[in-house]
Parts: C-alpha cells; structure tokens; sequence
C-alpha cells in the first residue's frame, strides 16, 4: 500500500487582480458535457465553483482565458484517445454554462499544454500577468501540464480543487502532490480565491 503525502492547503488567499489570469481549462462538451466522447463524470460538479471564480475574476478585472483542446480529423492523439474535440464540432466548444464573454482569451491548442505552440505565455507577459489560477478538467492531463508549464515560467500558480476535475481521486490527488511539490503552487477552493 502506496501512501499519498499529506497535501498543503491554504484556506484563502489574495491575489492581485492586475497581475492575476484565470485560466479555465477543457471545459468543453466532449469532457464536461454527459454527451461528450471522452466525459469526465465529475465535471459537472466543479462548475458552479468555475462560475464563482469567473464572476469574481470579471468584478476584478482579471484576466479569463479558455483553453480548448482542437484537433483536426487525423490528430495523431486518436491512437492514445478516442476522437474528441475536433475543431468545429460541438465536442470542441465550451460548455454553455461557462461561455466566454467579449474579451476573455480563447486558446485553440493541440496537445495538453496550453502553452505548447499556442500564444498563451505571450498575451500573459503583454499584460503583466504573475499569478495565475488554473481550473478546468482534467486535473492530471491538461490542468496538470498547463500549471506545469506555467510555474516553469515562473507564474506562481494556484489551483481551486472544487474547480478541478479528474477521471479518479487518484487522478486529481496525483496532480495535486506535483502541483504542490514540484511545481511550489498553491492549492485551495474557489471560495478562497479573493482578487483585490
């Protein structure tokens, strides 16, 4: 028997809304929606704490931006995974629930990291981005990669985990350990997250 170690969490915490971006993360029907390809059954769960974040986000005037996974037909990633989110196609938008407002950043990418071939990093140094909270699904696939790559570029990243969702407890623990570990980010809940 494998023990997970004890992960740190921080109640609340103040981020500043200038220097701050909310990044949401393959909220789209293929993954959040029951009807979708590849859906991950607590999805649904964490939207309203999404929805909290994005409406304090929007108060604040932090920055929002999506990510979408966007694959054309003959993706190489349909030999590790069924076809998802194909560009165009209603597995690929964003769940109606959580739909983008003129002025959030949408970021079309092709494999997990959204910062991989994608202008992510440029638009956050443009606008003086420092801190970044990242939410969506899947917390060990996408969400993990896109921190990861984040914290390598030295954004301090933050994590709500009721705004995070895996295919399995293990799934979303295993992000949090790296998350935390190795990556120094913070992990807390919506309700914490305060932009001032």
């Amino acid at each position: 028997m494998i023990e997970v170690p004890e992960i740190p969490k921080v109640e609340s915490l103040e981020l500043p809304a200038r220097e701050t971006a909310l990044i949401v993360v393959d909220m789209q029907n293929d993954f959040a929606h029951p009807q979708g390809t590849l859906f991950v059954p607590d999805a649904p769960q964490s939207v309203p704490a999404i929805r909290l974040l994005l409406e304090r986000a929007r108060q604040a005037g932090v920055r929002v931006v999506y990510t979408q996974d966007w694959h054309r037909e003959d993706d190489p990633e349909f030999q590790i995974w069924p076809r998802h989110a194909v560009a165009g196609t209603w597995g690929a938008e964003i769940l109606e629930d959580l739909r983008p407002e003129p002025g959030d950043l949408i970021v079309q990418k092709v494999r997990y990291d959204a910062f991989y071939g994608t202008p992510l990093d440029h638009y956050l140094h443009l606008w003086g981005v420092k801190h970044v909270v990242v939410t969506g699904t899947v917390a060990n696939i996408c969400v993990l990669h896109t921190a990861g790559s984040a914290a390598l570029r030295w954004y301090r990243v933050v994590l709500p985990e009721d705004a995070t969702s895996a295919l399995t407890p293990f799934d979303l623990q295993a992000a949090l350990r790296q998350i935390t570990f190795l990556y120094q980010g913070k992990v807390t809940r919506a309700a914490g997250v305060r932009f001032v």
